[in-house]
């Protein structure tokens, strides 16, 4: 017989978080239980720990955070048959109406009634065992580490955005911003066939990393003009495509001056203000596409196929492992040492750590 209890990670209000046991969840007609392996931290998971709130979303009560995760279906609901028990899978953390007219355009990402995990008021998976709705469960090919798994979810950020700007192979690329967002889409763009992919990251950590994970060169935005400095990089090549991942201010409003004319600008990072500075007559007399990208879309199939791709690694970004245990200890390295820290990832059995 299945135990009842399970161990959890509730955030009580800001900076306050505990592993308690709460009840494991029952799965509805249409849902499976998965019992989790591994879950990333992701950055509004730390916003959340510091701030209690990110915009309009607000922890008004305790909450169960993480929403970057895998794991192994171990019971299903009545009415489930597209998986089964023992799959191993990735989950897709925000589950839609299925009836709006984003929804039935297929751009469901932006349904207003989306139930996304671990925002507020809804539950995420820093816990044991997670229910979800069968259709949003992925599964893994037996090569694929759930690592890899739990590594789908901030991918598909990054596999968005280059549908989102039309990428392909013969495009020069710049990634603005080299967290893990920004990193894992230096794999994304391997993914749609890109060679020429430069980065920029004022840790100089992290502009090490993507050099390690294939990029032809990478700049110090406090260093100088950057247009001046990929010139240089790069050979005096033009950016096609800019995908911007920091949300910086500053970034943020010198991308329309760094990509060439008629090229792409995909923002990716939320500024901390509501309103950047643009010079909008250079991107009009430029031609310049301007696309917004918000969390992904019908992204995580083919992601999990693309892995498949020789020179991907996603696991490059992981740099710490705790157990959910050590949840408190595992947060504050997210929040405090982005100077040496990239993907944190929690496993509720200390014993899968590798």
């Amino acid at each position: 017989m299945m135990k009842k209890q399970m161990k959890a990670a509730i955030l009580n209000k800001p900076k306050d978080i505990e592993v308690k046991q709460v009840p494991i969840p029952e799965p509805k007609r249409n849902e499976a239980l998965v019992k989790v392996h591994c879950i990333g931290v992701c950055g509004s998971d730390v916003h959340y720990y510091e701030h209690g709130r990110i915009g309009r979303y607000v922890v008004e009560k305790p909450i169960i955070l993480g929403h970057e995760v895998s794991g192994t279906v171990v019971q299903l609901g009545a009415e489930v048959k597209n998986i089964r028990i023992g799959d191993r899978v990735a989950i897709e953390p925000g589950i839609p109406c299925g009836e709006c007219a984003y929804c039935r355009s297929g751009r469901y990402n932006l349904c207003g009634a989306v139930e996304f995990m671990a925002t507020p008021p809804y539950d995420g998976a820093w816990a044991e065992y997670v229910t979800v709705n069968s259709e949003f469960l992925f599964k893994l090919p037996d090569h694929v580490s759930f690592e890899e798994g739990a590594l789908i979810e901030p991918l598909s950020v990054g596999f968005h955005a280059m549908r989102r700007g039309k990428v392909g192979p013969g495009d020069t690329l710049l990634i603005t911003g080299l967290g893990p967002i920004g990193l894992l889409a230096i794999e994304a763009a391997k993914m749609f066939g890109v060679t020429e992919i430069y980065g920029s990251d004022v840790v100089g950590f992290r502009r090490d990393l993507a050099l390690q994970m294939g990029v032809k060169g990478v700049m110090d935005p406090t260093k100088g003009d950057l247009l001046e400095q990929f010139r240089q990089v790069s050979g005096n090549k033009e950016i096609d495509v800019l995908i911007e991942t920091s949300g910086n201010v500053q970034a943020v409003s010198d991308t329309i001056r760094l990509v060439k004319r008629g090229g792409k600008i995909v923002y990716v990072g939320l500024p901390t203000v509501n309103q950047v500075p643009m010079d909008m007559t250079a991107m009009i007399d430029a031609e310049i596409d301007m696309l917004g990208v918000f969390r992904y879309v019908h992204t995580y199939a083919d992601a999990i196929q693309s892995l498949d791709h020789p020179l991907v690694d996603l696991t490059k970004v992981i740099t710490d492992q705790y157990s959910l245990d050590e949840i408190k200890k595992a947060v504050e390295v997210a929040l405090n040492e982005k100077e040496k820290s990239i993907k944190v990832m929690i496993y509720p059995n200390a014993e899968d750590i590798k």
